[in-house]
């Protein structure tokens, strides 16, 4: 706890806020310094190895082109046309196949004449090759190579030619020649930076093909002061004096006397500039950082204050509104305050209507529970008598209060308190038909049709229908219109059927019989019928709703 306090000492919150926004500013303008050191550095690094990559990308694309004219010739000279000496066929199968290309035949003796060229039509006369020097060194080196870049004799524009030798007579070798403008279609700048030129470069150090802002044309001479620095197989060259601010890259066509390079400015800010961005951007984003964590940190002391002041009031048994601050979790421990006090003036004052409600229906279970006793007092001959008929109708007293207990005093469904009440006869329970619409009952009425209820159960169980395996009871209850009685009636109706047979009407009114018929029709302001029909008993309990049914 020393060490904690010696670090964190007693302090405001701005103190606090301030000194993190130091503790941070300062490690991150130290380590943006220290990154400047090496990021000059890297960054050439970097794009030196990007640049000579690109150049080799670019000697991979020109090698295939030169591969695939290679593969061609070697296919078209074991062409048995070529081999018998059909020059008109050979022509005909040779322009059909290369229709759609770009590449052009030709054959030529030893002498350099041509002898056909799918440029022109078969039997057109034809001169010699305009390019004898790479004719002459092919058949001499005795392999495929590709020429430098010339102006073609039959059409004119700077071409190539990749050539392949052949020791049969007539046809001593075999001519692919392409446009050097269609091979600077594979010549692209495509992923490069803007201002980047590329070019594709023969042995003699002629551009055969080239694109960007350079605008270097075929057969354009590439600057003599830095082709003889082209000497390794790949590599980047750099020179202020011949490329101010600039790059190169280059690389050189495996199996090929071509080479490829790529050049463009290198865009890197000063460093120095860079140092005097780092200081001067480094000091204001300390002063910064320390005037918003001062200003946040009086604005979240203020909103504290706020929020304590709330807290005591709520305390002292105030209920709070809630307090508005520029802190959006603040607001919301504001408002859960206020809720807070004005939930507990809620609860305070259900307490109070709580514990009212209480003696109220305590006096009034005592009142009923006094009067039963009363009456089964008159009626019992025996103490034991009295304790089993107590005991029986505080049971499904009980029952009613439990079910009430579980929903909060609020009311019960009618259908429920009729289930509740008949489990205590489960042996009885498949010998009662229910049918009726559910609605939900008034606490009162839960009580008072509990206890008709359990008393008609008991009975029919003792002396009714329910005594008898064959027994039936239908208990429903459905709306009537009465034209005298302009409120909503229900009328309920007990009918038992199958019982032993009723004889005559009991001679004597038990409190059984006080309870379903005297204390129904008081409680629910109606009238019960009741008829010792020889089939069974039949109670009929007419009442207004209102006295039943919940609000």
């Amino acid at each position: 706890m020393k060490i904690v306090a010696l670090f964190f000492p007693k302090a405001s919150i701005g103190t606090y806020l301030v000194a993190m926004a130091v503790a941070i500013a300062l490690p991150i303008f130290a380590f943006v310094a220290l990154l400047l050191l090496q990021l000059e550095d890297n960054q050439r690094s970097t794009l030196k190895r990007e640049t000579a990559q690109d150049a080799l990308a670019l000697s991979r694309i020109i090698d295939r082109q030169l591969q695939d004219m290679a593969t061609t010739l070697r296919l078209l000279s074991s062409s048995p046309e070529l081999e018998n000496g059909n020059l008109a066929s050979f022509h005909e199968r040779t322009e059909t196949a290369l229709r759609d290309n770009t590449l052009f035949v030709i054959a030529v003796d030893r002498t350099g004449q041509q002898l056909l060229n799918t440029r022109r039509a078969f039997g057109t006369p034809l001169g010699k090759t305009a390019n004898m020097t790479a004719l002459e060194a092919v058949m001499a080196s005795g392999r495929i190579e590709a020429s430098d870049v010339f102006r073609g004799r039959t059409s004119g524009e700077w071409v190539y030619n990749v050539t392949l030798p052949r020791k049969n007579d007539p046809v001593a070798a075999l001519i692919i020649t392409q446009d050097a403008k269609d091979l600077g279609k594979l010549v692209t700048t495509e992923g490069l930076a803007p201002g980047w030129s590329a070019a594709v470069i023969d042995e003699s150090g002629h551009v055969v093909a080239a694109t960007g802002p350079a605008n270097l044309e075929p057969g354009t001479p590439f600057d003599p002061r830095i082709l003889p620095a082209l000497t390794v197989s790949r590599g980047v060259f750099q020179d202020e004096t011949i490329l101010p601010h600039m790059l190169l890259g280059y690389a050189q066509i495996p199996g090929w006397s071509w080479k490829t390079v790529i050049w463009g400015p290198i865009a890197q800010a000063s460093i120095l500039s860079t140092w005097r961005f780092l200081i001067i951007g480094g000091v204001a984003l300390v002063l910064v950082a320390v005037l918003g964590a001062y200003a946040v940190a009086r604005q979240v002391r203020t909103t504290i204050r706020d929020i304590a002041d709330m807290a005591n009031r709520m305390g002292e048994g105030h209920i709070v509104s809630p307090v508005d601050t520029s802190v959006i979790e603040a607001n919301q421990v504001a408002i859960a305050l206020s809720n807070a006090s004005f939930d507990r003036s809620q609860t305070e004052d259900r307490l109070r209507f709580v514990m009212h409600e209480l003696v109220h229906r305590t006096k009034n279970l005592l009142t009923l529970a006094q009067a039963m006793m009363r009456q089964l007092a008159k009626q019992s001959d025996s103490v034991e008598s009295f304790r089993a008929a107590v005991a029986d109708r505080l049971e499904g007293l009980v029952r009613s209060i439990e079910l009430l207990t579980s929903e909060q005093w609020g009311g019960v469904s009618l259908r429920r308190v009729v289930d509740i009440h008949l489990q205590a006869f489960p042996q009885s329970r498949e010998q009662i038909d229910i049918s009726g619409k559910d609605f939900v009952l008034k606490p009162d009425a839960v009580q008072n049709l509990g206890l008709a209820l359990h008393e008609l159960a008991t009975n029919s169980v003792k002396y009714g229908a329910l005594s008898v395996p064959q027994g039936r009871v239908r208990f429903a209850w459905r709306d009537v219109k009465d034209e005298d009685k302009p409120d909503a009636l229900l009328r309920f109706t007990w009918e038992e059927q199958g019982g032993p047979p009723v004889t005559e009407q009991p001679s004597r009114s038990g409190f059984g019989t006080t309870v379903i018929k005297a204390h129904a029709a008081s409680a629910f302001r109606g009238t019960v019928e009741i008829d010792f029909r020889p089939e069974g008993l039949l109670w009929v309990l007419t009442a207004q709703r209102a006295t039943l049914e919940r609000e």
